[in-house]
């Protein structure tokens, strides 16, 4: 079930890269917006992330050598604000151009995930 595990993370990534590839390559543009792929990478990340916790939590998959238990307030955090992205990639596709308000708030909370992920 490990390799699954794996692949599931490899998923994970994937989505971020997709979520904040979507932010990033709007940089210098003027009409600035929620792209397919910062809806997709958000929807990618929030299913990917439930399983990555679901998994050793039900006791199926083991992260990485000297794992015990999840902080359950990091991952809470986490999950909020993967919650946030993806409504409002999903409220961001459906309002016209330009959003810079959404698109800036989906890439700085992105950035703010990676940020508690690798930090904390």
């Amino acid at each position: 079930m490990d390799i699954v595990y794996d692949i599931i993370l490899i998923l994970h990534f994937i989505g971020l890269a997709s979520v904040v590839g979507g932010f990033l390559v709007q940089m210098k543009s003027t009409d600035r917006g929620v792209n397919p792929a910062m809806v997709h990478g958000a929807l990618t990340q929030l299913v990917t992330g439930l399983l990555l916790v679901g998994l050793p939590e039900m006791g199926v998959a083991t992260p990485y050598t000297g794992w015990e238990a999840w902080d359950h307030t990091k991952i809470a955090i986490k999950l909020i604000l993967t919650v946030i992205i993806t409504i409002l990639a999903f409220v961001g596709r459906r309002k016209p151009r330009p959003q810079t308000g959404i698109w800036g708030a989906i890439g700085g909370l992105s950035i703010a995930t990676i940020v508690i992920a690798v930090v904390w």
